[in-house]
């Protein structure tokens, strides 16, 4: 993988990555900015408003057609969380055009497409077409309303709200119900001009030859109509200056009533990284502490005392938070924390070999080995990158994994501490239990 990148305008910022493992190109734009609370749910609707048509396409069936004609290219669009900021994501996967029976420039086709959905909006007399709004704007609240339909991510998400109730990252990306309605064709034309404006832009171009489209993207005319601009947004650095003591016993416990059939159990633990090295230290302690099959949560807490129907654990690095997570019967709660507790006590006592060490070490490198087979692991490993605000190879980041040491992982064990206990268990619906 041969990642490249270029500023084509302060604050906005094309990356080719070189690859020709895929008969696919695959393009990107990412938009990001700072969650902020009072523009989260404006900013969740606008890129579903944005797909139903441009000034350039202004209809869904237009758009579709288009697509058709670039050889069954494919569109599509989301929502997501990177770190403090919220990361709005467009995508066209288009042939490689050198599996096509006549020369045709359908990369710069797609490139152009991806550009005018997003940086061409179908904005007339100061507002959004009122249909679309209106559309979207029902789906909005269904995606949000639905959120508590899969138990298992709505106990993660409010484990992540609760933990971080005071930052930017507890906001919810979707962004919250009871403002749906507030939001007018003008408002959302607003809300479009500001975050276009203000917001970091990334580029993204994956596949063969595809470096030279830099310059179509540099010339194009709706990157030339942009604002070059100090882009707002929060860098992905999180390093402890203030030393932290492992605790056993959490800040806060939260326990949720709901109607579900099984527990939900979340530990949000804050891990004391100091160092930029101590980040992969910290990647090691969770693939040992609940990374896989050979874990200590998933041989303890599910295998051993069959305490849990899943268990295990997965590690933020944006935020240096490692997050456990157990579906359990209700009346295992309390035996299920104290397990969880002794393995996070025998973290910190070492109470794990150098097996489990190189065992870890093997899982995180296959993952690794992993990321240039697939397209879209390969672009978000590079804006990734790109919001950590350095460059790490893939080989390079393999050698820092096998570089760590056991005593490290202890030292590092050290200064873990349990933020935040939040349970989903069955009882009467809508209570909430709070002990700080």
């Amino acid at each position: 993988m041969s990642n490249q990148k270029s500023e084509l305008k302060e604050g906005i910022t094309f990356h080719s990555i070189e690859t020709n493992k895929f008969k696919t190109n695959l393009f990107a734009l990412f938009i990001t900015i700072p969650l902020e609370r009072n523009a989260v749910t404006t900013r969740a609707l606008l890129p579903a408003v944005l797909r139903r048509g441009c000034k350039t396409y202004p209809t869904q069936e237009q758009i579709n057609k288009t697509l058709e004609e670039m050889y069954g290219a494919t569109f599509d669009c989301g929502i997501d969380k990177n770190g403090d900021n919220q990361v709005i994501k467009f995508y066209i996967e288009g042939i490689n055009e050198k599996y096509l029976p006549e020369p045709e420039p359908v990369g710069e086709k797609c490139l152009d497409m991806l550009l005018q959905v997003v940086l061409n909006p179908l904005i007339q007399q100061g507002k959004f077409q009122d249909d679309y709004v209106a559309c979207e704007k029902n789906n909005l609240k269904n995606i949000i309303a639905s959120k508590i339909d899969n138990k298992r991510q709505y106990a993660y998400d409010r484990c992540i709200e609760e933990m971080y109730m005071d930052d930017p990252y507890g906001i919810y990306k979707y962004g919250y119900l009871e403002e749906v309605d507030d939001i007018t064709p003008e408002s959302l034309a607003q809300g479009y001009e500001e975050l276009i404006n203000r917001a970091k832009i990334d580029i993204f171009v994956s596949g063969d030859q595809v470096q030279k489209l830099e310059e179509v993207a540099k010339n194009h005319p709706l990157i030339q109509a942009l604002n070059p601009r100090k882009p707002d947004f929060c860098l992905n650095q999180v390093i402890r200056e203030e030393k932290i003591e492992f605790k056993l016993e959490p800040k806060k416990v939260v326990q949720e009533i709901m109607q579900v059939n099984q527990g939900n159990l979340i530990l949000g633990l804050d891990v004391g990284v100091e160092t930029e090295e101590e980040k992969e230290v910290a990647n090691l302690y969770n693939a040992i502490l609940g990374g896989g099959a050979n874990s200590k949560l998933f041989q303890n807490v599910r295998e051993k005392e069959s305490l849990a129907y899943t268990a295990g654990s997965n590690y933020t690095k944006q935020k240096a938070a490692i997050f456990v997570r157990c579906g359990i019967e209700m009346e295992n709660y309390e035996k299920a924390v104290a397990i969880i507790m002794q393995q996070l006590e025998d973290m910190q006592c070492g109470v794990f070999s150098e097996e489990d060490v190189e065992s870890a070490k093997e899982l995180m490198k296959a993952n690794i080995r992993g990321i240039p087979e697939e397209q879209d692991a390969e672009l978000t490993y590079a804006y990734g990158q790109e919001m950590a605000g350095k460059e790490t190879t893939l080989d390079e980041y393999a050698k820092k994994i096998e570089a760590v040491t056991k005593k490290q992982i202890v030292a590092l064990a050290k200064r873990v501490r349990i933020d935040t206990v939040y349970f989903l268990r069955s009882g009467k619906e809508g209570e909430v239990y709070e002990n700080n």
